[in-house]
């Protein structure tokens, strides 16, 4: 048996949610059972209870405000333990179609990838400015060029994951999930494939952020960030490489001038270069112990893979005995 959750993490979402849960499917080709999941994200209003009275299978309650990267990890989490098979994550705010949640399982389904992103139609969605598709554009190339994986929507949060790829994603940041996980499923060899989805009318401007510059100013340091994580000696080597390269100019220039009779004027272009080989070559030595580290966080991250694993697997245990108890006796019944 095939077990699906739709999570959905929100905050301040009561009036969005019972439209999103509305649209979800109550029965997919190739799933034998679906539930729902809501994070309720420290919302102020009434989401918590709206939830419940649309009959939500499952429902998390943060007592604060932790962030959008933070409430999607809860749910997964929560899904693993609840012996969910593939994970369905979708926004409150009825952003996507879902109608196109079939299209997304299709390649897990067919034991094609480990997750699959559901791209949004970027050019023809009318809410969003020339400027705001541009970057979407710009910021995507960016995320395939570190995580390797050509995804044309890199913001999308329109995602399904098995549950081996759901047990290997650690998300750090408190701002969003998106991108972190794209990188870091590049990294740890996650095949991630996508789809095209269809979008709903905007029912409300974005919560995540309060205009472009803001994105961008939390976006792109998180994105570097996450990079030098799994690739510190690439990094670091660059970067010292290039301090090096800088520091070699004025060095030449002294040697240039001490070879024309004029190099006694510019000893302070020797001390300058000197200067900076040197701190290149210190940077270039931070890389080193960086990868050490690095190699150190692989080994942690394979055992807290493997400690969710076994305890996900202890969680699911009784749920999975309960259907198969419950399938014996409808068989028992019905003859």
């Amino acid at each position: 048996m095939t077990k699906l959750i739709i999570q959905i993490p929100c905050y301040n979402e009561e009036a969005q949610l019972p439209l999103a849960l509305a649209a979800l499917p109550s029965a997919i080709a190739g799933i034998d059972e679906i539930e729902t999941l809501v994070i309720d994200d420290g919302s102020t209003d009434r989401t918590f209870e709206v939830a419940r009275q649309a009959g939500v299978n499952h429902v998390i309650r943060f007592t604060a405000n932790r962030g959008l990267a933070k409430a999607f990890m809860a749910g997964l989490d929560a899904c693993l333990k609840r012996g969910a098979d593939v994970i369905v994550n979708t926004d409150a705010d009825n952003q996507y179609c879902a109608q196109d949640i079939p299209r997304l399982l299709e390649p897990i389904l067919a034991a094609q990838a480990d997750m699959v992103v559901g791209c949004r139609p970027i050019e023809d969605i009318r809410h969003f400015s020339w400027l705001k598709k541009r970057l979407q554009g710009w910021g995507s190339d960016v995320v395939k060029r570190l995580s390797g994986l050509d995804i044309p929507d890199a913001t999308s949060g329109f995602r399904a994951i098995t549950r081996e790829a759901a047990l290997q994603l650690t998300v750090i940041s408190d701002f969003t999930y998106t991108i972190e996980t794209l990188i870091e499923a590049g990294k740890k060899n996650i095949h991630t494939r996508w789809v095209p989805v269809r979008v709903n009318d905007q029912l409300r401007a974005s919560r995540l952020f309060r205009g472009t510059r803001e994105y961008l100013r939390r976006a792109v340091p998180g994105m570097l960030r996450i990079y030098a994580m799994y690739e510190p000696l690439k990094v670091f080597a660059s970067i010292g490489f290039l301090v090096a390269l800088v520091g070699v100019l004025p060095i030449l220039r002294f040697l240039y001038m001490f070879a024309t009779g004029e190099g006694s004027g510019h000893v302070q272009s020797l001390v300058l270069g000197a200067g900076l080989l040197l701190l290149g070559f210190q940077v270039m030595v931070i890389g080193l112990l960086a990868d050490l580290i690095a190699a150190n966080r692989r080994l942690v991250e394979d055992t807290l893979h493997r400690v969710r694993r076994s305890e996900a697997a202890l969680r699911a245990a009784p749920t999975a005995a309960r259907r198969d108890q419950e399938g014996a006796s409808s068989r028992l019944s019905g003859t």
